[in-house]
């Protein structure tokens, strides 16, 4: 009886290491599928994001969300850059969050300078502010721009900091050089998770909920 039990104990381990490579495969191909068409990590490697996201802070960006819905106001995305916004890196992806989609009309500024969509003022408390509290402005230049269908004006909370559609605009006074293709957002950025004293999720500030949609055309 012991020998049986033994013999049975031994098939069991030479079945667990024939079958560990297997397993192994299996962990490997779920890993980089998930990767590709559902979650990714990102670090982020410059200050345009201050303080919502700090240098080198890690990211997790949901890639599957916008297969079934537009992207939003106020949504934190990862994108592959326009051309002329790269430093030299092809295929070099930015995060930035979403101002205005298409059809929206982003002004700056109203009386308090702040912007305004679809004629509502939009208050930014994530917008970066100094050490002694100063605050970046919204803008630090007027515009009045109408964002093209399927595109997006995206602009980073470090305002002073950022090379977004504000700058791109200023360059180039074109909204189509200075908005990105919504088609090349790679997914949204939900939760940062690194380092741990910074975990939190990245939600839709309350300042987008009253920010109506443009009023149709023709």
């Amino acid at each position: 009886m012991i020998d049986e039990q033994n013999d049975q104990t031994e098939k069991r381990r030479g079945s667990f290491w024939r079958e560990l490579p297997i397993l192994l495969g299996v962990a490997i191909l779920v890993a980089v599928l998930v990767r590709a068409f559902v979650l990714q990590t990102f670090y982020i490697p410059s200050p345009s994001m201050e303080h919502t996201l700090n240098v080198l802070d890690r990211v997790l960006v949901n890639k599957l969300v916008y297969d079934f819905r537009d992207p939003h106001r106020g949504e934190i995305v990862v994108f592959k850059a326009p051309t002329d916004w790269q430093s030299g890196n092809e295929g070099e992806d930015f995060i930035k969050r979403i101002i205005g989609v298409g059809g929206d009309h982003v002004v700056c500024c109203d009386p308090q300078k702040r912007l305004m969509v679809n004629g509502r003022s939009l208050d930014e408390p994530y917008i970066y502010r100094d050490a002694d509290g100063t605050q970046d402005p919204a803008a630090d230049e007027d515009f009045d721009i109408t964002v093209p269908a399927g595109r997006l004006w995206v602009m980073g909370d470090h305002r002073s900091a950022s090379g977004d559609s504000l700058e791109h605009y200023q360059q180039t006074q074109d909204v189509n050089e200075a908005t990105v293709k919504k088609d090349a957002v790679v997914g949204r950025a939900f939760v940062i998770f690194w380092p741990v004293s910074r975990a939190t999720w990245l939600t839709v500030p309350k300042g987008f909920d009253s920010i109506p949609n443009p009023a149709p055309t023709g």
